[in-house]
């Protein structure tokens, strides 16, 4: 075919007007083309090979056969379904939330076609739901599950023990989508507390461990990957902690970044690695996670990260 009969042919299929000069044809007939064969580079990039199995949390991590992600401890699937978001509602009981408290947090997770109540969920990390809360003075920290009921909804007690801004991340997997993440934003009647956190890598004590922490590099820069080595004193004993070796939980001094990880590297043993990108400049809070002999430890760091 001559490059005439081939510009009619993809002018017709491009729906391009006959009455561009040929030179204009040409050139948009390559771009057009070349973006085609891009796109279909990346979908065969993007899409499993055959006997690939991809976890659906961590889709970097593949295997040629089935099994459970090393990170993470989920359940390999064969085809990863689109990443499309299942948006969360929250509501509150009662409606003006106090300090000490005990109060309740109700979720849903709405179907992004229908907008209809999902009720059927995947085990994450042997539960379904986690709950990720954290004060704006950056003090309180908890993870949390709520408790399911029969129309799909989750209720969760809370007793927030400050006035203020909390962030909440929850954590969930709805049947045939992949896991979300979502970030709610709650009020504690009173005057809040803005944090007053400086940089500290020293020590932290908990339950029955204490965890020390060193970074590489040492100075961490916004947009670059950060390498996290926790030592954990004593080790003997320690177990995963709801399928992982450990959960980490980053939060930006304003709360508007939050993060929740897991090990890069880990095998019971003393030391445990996350590698993390810090987004922005400034303060982060580092929540960390063992488990030991029975007993979850959470350790805390507070790590200043630089602009590029």
């Amino acid at each position: 075919m001559n490059l005439d009969n081939k510009l009619r042919r993809y002018n017709y299929m491009m729906q391009l007007p006959m009455n561009l000069p040929r030179r204009v044809q040409i050139i948009l007939v390559l771009i057009l083309f070349s973006a085609f064969s891009w796109a279909q580079q990346s979908h065969v990039i993007d899409s499993p090979q055959p006997g690939d199995w991809v976890c659906p949390m961590h889709p970097d991590v593949h295997s040629d056969k089935p099994g459970t992600c090393p990170r993470c401890g989920m359940t390999l699937i064969a085809q990863v379904p689109d990443r499309i978001e299942y948006p969360i509602e929250m509501s509150q009981s009662p409606s003006l939330l106090k300090p000490g408290d005990v109060s309740t947090l109700r979720f849903r997770v709405l179907d992004p076609e229908t907008g209809e109540a999902v009720n059927h969920f995947e085990l994450v990390h042997e539960k379904l739901m986690h709950i990720f809360l954290v004060s704006e003075n950056l003090q309180f920290f908890a993870h949390a599950h709520p408790t399911p009921d029969a129309d799909g909804s989750f209720q969760l007690p809370v007793q927030l023990p400050y006035s203020g801004m909390y962030r909440l991340l929850a954590d969930y997997y709805p049947v045939g989508s992949v896991p979300q993440l979502e970030a709610k934003t709650i009020f504690v009647s009173g005057r809040s507390q803005p944090s007053q956190i400086y940089p500290s890598l020293n020590p932290s004590k908990s339950e029955n461990l204490t965890a020390s922490l060193r970074l590489d590099p040492e100075q961490p820069l916004a947009g670059l990957e950060t390498k996290l080595f926790f030592k954990v004193d004593p080790a003997d004993g320690l177990e995963p902690y709801l399928g992982a070796w450990a959960h980490m939980v980053t939060v930006s001094e304003d709360l508007i970044d939050l993060l929740h990880l897991h090990p890069f590297l880990a095998d019971g043993g003393p030391l445990v690695q996350f590698n993390v990108i810090f987004p922005r400049l400034g303060l982060y809070r580092i929540w960390t996670q063992f488990q030991r002999k029975g007993v979850v430890n959470t350790v805390v760091f507070t790590v200043f990260v630089k602009a590029l």
